[in-house]
C-alpha cells in the first residue's frame, strides 16, 4: 500500500516536471529555430519574458523526483543510474549549461558573447529532453537489467529509446508553443499569436506521429508493455489523442480559452498511461516491482508524510508564483528581451544609466526549497534504512 502510494507520488512529480519544465525546454527549442537576430527578435523576447520568472522554480520537481526515486526504490534507482549513466550525465550537463546560457546572455554586453550564451541555452534545451527521453525509452524497452554492473551504450541507442528522445523534444516544443500562443493572445500580440499557433499545430502533429511510431516499435521491442498500453492504459491513450486533436482544432479557430489546460492534460495522460501500463513493474523485463525494490515500510510512510508537507508548503508558493506571472507582476526590473533581441547600438540592461531600472535581485527561494527537499528526504532515508 505505501509503495503504491509513493509510486503514485513519483508519477505525479514526473507529470508536473513534464508539463512545467518541459515547456521551458520547448521555449529553448523555439529560441533555437527563431532565425537571425533581427527576424527572431520578437519571438525570443516573448520566450524570455515568459520563462524568466518560473524556469528555476520548475526544476524543483526534477529534484523532488530524483530524491523520491533513490529514497523509495534504491535498487531500481541504482540499476537505472548505472546502465544509463551517459545519457543522464549529458542531460544533467545540459541543464547546467542551459541555465548558465539563459542567465548570462542578458548580462553580457558584447553581441558575440550574447549570441554564444544564447546558442548554449538553445542547444542545451534541445539536447536535455532528448537524452531524458532516451532514458525513458530504454526503461520502456526493458534494456535496464535488475543487477546492472556497468553502463550500456546499446541500452539507450535502440530504436525505441531514440524515438522516445525525439518524442520528448516534440512534446516539449508542443507545450511551449501552446503556452506562448496563449501568452501572446493575452498581450494582444496578433502577430506572435499566429506565429506560435503555427508552431504549436506543427509540433502537435509531429508529437502525435512520433507517439504512434514509438507505440509501433514497442510492439516488437516490448510486447508486454505494448499489450498493456493498448489494454488497461487505452483510455488514457485515447484521452491523450483527443486532447491533441482538441488543441489543434481550438488553435485553428483561435478559441484559446482552456487550450493550455487541455494541452497539459494530454501530456499528463501520456505520462500516466505509461505508468499504468507498467504497474506494478518498475523495470520492464525484470522482476523488480514497487514492492520488492522499495525501501523499508517506515521510510515509505515517511515519504508520504513528506509529500503532504511539501504540498502544504510549496503548493501555495507555486500558486502565488504563477498567479503573479499570469498578471505580469514579476520581473519588472529585469530585461524583457533576450540578448539576441537587443538591436545593435542600444544600451544593454547591464550597462543601463542611473535613471533606468536595475536588474532584479536573484531569487534564491526555489533553490532553498529544492535543497530542503533533498535534506529532508536524506534524513528520512537514513533513518528508514537503519
Amino acid at each position: 500500500m505505501a509503495a503504491d502510494a509513493v509510486g503514485g507520488i513519483l508519477l505525479a512529480g514526473v507529470t508536473l516536471y513534464a508539463v512545467l519544465g518541459g515547456a521551458d525546454f520547448g521555449g529553448g527549442l523555439w529560441d533555437l529555430l527563431a532565425g537571425t537576430t533581427r527576424r527572431g527578435r520578437a519571438p525570443r523576447a516573448l520566450i524570455d519574458e515568459s520563462i524568466t520568472p518560473v524556469w528555476e522554480a520548475n526544476h524543483v520537481w526534477l529534484v523532488f523526483d530524483l530524491v523520491i526515486f533513490w529514497t523509495a526504490f534504491p535498487h531500481a534507482f541504482a540499476a537505472v543510474m548505472t546502465t544509463l549513466a551517459l545519457p543522464l550525465w549529458i542531460a544533467l550537463g545540459g541543464i547546467v549549461l542551459r541555465g548558465a546560457g539563459f542567465a548570462f546572455r542578458k548580462e553580457l554586453s558584447r553581441l558575440p558573447w550574447q549570441r554564444a550564451a544564447g546558442a548554449t541555452f538553445a542547444f542545451s534545451s534541445l539536447l536535455t529532453p532528448f537524452f531524458m527521453g532516451t532514458v525513458i525509452g530504454a526503461i520502456a524497452a526493458g534494456a535496464v537489467p535488475a543487477n546492472a554492473s556497468r553502463a550500456s551504450l546499446a541500452a539507450w541507442t535502440s530504436p525505441t529509446a531514440l524515438l522516445a528522445g525525439f518524442l520528448f523534444v516534440a512534446a516539449c516544443g508542443y507545450l511551449a508553443a501552446v503556452y506562448l500562443t496563449g501568452e501572446a493572445a493575452r498581450r494582444g500580440d496578433r502577430r506572435m499569436q499566429a506565429y506560435f499557433t503555427r508552431r504549436a499545430q506543427t509540433a502537435g502533429i509531429v508529437a502525435g506521429a512520433l507517439s504512434l511510431a514509438t507505440l509501433a516499435e514497442l510492439h516488437s521491442s516490448s510486447p508486454v508493455l505494448f499489450d498493456r498500453l493498448t489494454g488497461r492504459a487505452l483510455p488514457l491513450a485515447i484521452l491523450a489523442g483527443v486532447c491533441g486533436l482538441a488543441v489543434i482544432a481550438l488553435l485553428t479557430t483561435s478559441r484559446l480559452k482552456g487550450v493550455r489546460v487541455i494541452a497539459a492534460l494530454g501530456v499528463a495522460a501520456v505520462v500516466w498511461g505509461w505508468g499504468v501500463a507498467r504497474y506494478p513493474v518498475l523495470l520492464p523485463g525484470t522482476t523488480v516491482t514497487l514492492s520488492n525494490a522499495g525501501a523499508p515500510n517506515n521510510t515509505l510512510v515517511a515519504l508520504v508524510v513528506l509529500f503532504i508537507i511539501a504540498v502544504l508548503l510549496i503548493g501555495p508558493a507555486f500558486a502565488l508564483l504563477f498567479t503573479l506571472q499570469d498578471r505580469r507582476l514579476l520581473g519588472a526590473g529585469e530585461s524583457g528581451t533576450l540578448a539576441a533581441a537587443i538591436p545593435a547600438g542600444r544600451t544593454h540592461p547591464a550597462t543601463a544609466t542611473p535613471g533606468q531600472s536595475p536588474p532584479a535581485p536573484e531569487r534564491p527561494g526555489t533553490r532553498a526549497a529544492a535543497l530542503g527537499m533533498v535534506v529532508m528526504a536524506a534524513i528520512i532515508g537514513r533513518h528508514g534504512h537503519r
